[in-house]
């Protein structure tokens, strides 16, 4: 709840209270329909670049991954609709063990008690590993690919080195996302 505070009190006085929560909110609604849109048309191109279909389809080592892109984008748009409903804009408690009374703090609503109470359910903690198995793939595709643009992975020792990072990314950001409901889930932490 104190660094949900301080996101709403950061750059007060310069902006008003809030201010700087919805200027980053705006910032990255607008990074993830530029994403979105660069993801659309890049795939829009390689579709004309080559209208009619192999006949014999050779199989790519990384072709897995680069199809689960969009499959991946979109099971993290769902999941990022299904987390603003939850934690932002609606506050939706799944978890009928913890009341209305149970989720406040000195008689306010905790954001931190309503994320204890969604944890506790093992098929909220399954929607958010997966989405974090999506992720996963997401950033290893990206950074994969921008090494791959940059002109990075012109020998083998270089590829190998932008492989390792492209894992390195992905499996520190999806670990640490799933720590927090895996600790939540196995009672490590409980609240209050």
């Amino acid at each position: 709840d104190e660094y949900a505070e301080h996101l709403r009190e950061m750059l007060v006085p310069i902006l008003p209270y809030s201010g700087f929560l919805w200027l980053f909110r705006v910032l990255l609604v607008v990074a993830l329909l530029v994403h979105a849109y660069a993801a659309f048309t890049l795939w829009s191109r390689a579709n004309s670049a080559r209208p009619q279909r192999y006949a014999v389809k050779s199989a790519a080592k990384g072709a897995a991954r680069s199809k689960m892109m969009r499959w991946g984008g979109i099971t993290l748009l769902t999941w990022l609709i299904f987390h603003l409903v939850q934690f932002t804009i609606a506050k939706v408690n799944f978890n009928g063990a913890f009341s209305a009374e149970a989720l406040k703090i000195d008689g306010h609503a905790s954001t931190g008690m309503l994320v204890v109470a969604s944890f506790k359910l093992w098929w909220v903690v399954l929607i958010y590993l997966i989405a974090l198995v999506a992720l996963g793939m997401h950033l290893f595709h990206g950074v994969w690919s921008g090494a791959q643009t940059l002109g990075w992975t012109n020998s083998a020792r270089s590829r190998k080195l932008a492989h390792t990072v492209a894992h390195l990314v992905a499996a520190v950001v999806v670990i640490g996302f799933a720590v927090p409901p895996l600790a939540i889930l196995a009672g490590l932490v409980t609240g209050k």
